[in-house]
């Protein structure tokens, strides 16, 4: 399990379990609820790097970013440590 602070989003935290590059579960703390469990679902049995290229670079209004792209970065950091090691 990972746990991914995340920056500029209404979510604080979002917690995710990727096995062999595959995304098994995605928990994110506050934020839109449905919203974010629906993205949760939408990305479970996915591939890290598909998830990655459909999500990065998305942005909520003005703020740069959004949940989604929070995710994302948050897969790019896991995917990283997988390779480093």
């Amino acid at each position: 399990m990972y746990r991914y602070k995340t920056r500029g989003t209404c979510s604080s935290q979002i917690d995710i379990d990727v096995q062999n590059g595959i995304i098994q579960s995605v928990q994110f703390m506050n934020g839109c609820n449905g919203n974010l469990k629906a993205l949760s679902k939408l990305v479970e049995g996915m591939p890290a790097q598909e998830a990655i290229g459909k999500l990065r670079g998305i942005e909520c209004g003005m703020k740069g970013t959004s949940c989604a792209d929070q995710l994302a970065r948050a897969l790019m950091e896991i995917e990283g440590r997988a390779a480093a090691q």
